[in-house]
């Protein structure tokens, strides 16, 4: 099993994607606004994230910069 994964698995790989390498790529407006589409949604989805659990955002800074009543005694 090892054989296989470390002289067969790579060889086999490097047969089957070396004819892919030769492709050309061509990016039109639409597929350059249609990232544009997803970077922004991502960003927008992430604040709505932040803003639905803010509350326990906000609690776990709290406590992890917050010092014990423990360590204030000391």
């Amino acid at each position: 099993m090892n054989l296989i994964v470390t002289v067969f698995l790579p060889l086999l790989t490097a047969i089957f994607a070396g004819p892919l390498l030769k492709g050309k790529a061509y990016l039109d407006p639409g597929s350059g606004s249609f990232i544009l589409q997803i970077l922004i949604a991502t960003l927008v989805g992430g604040l709505f994230i932040l803003k639905t659990f803010w509350q326990r955002v906000q609690t776990f800074f709290r406590s992890l910069f917050s010092r014990n009543k423990d360590d204030q005694e000391e």
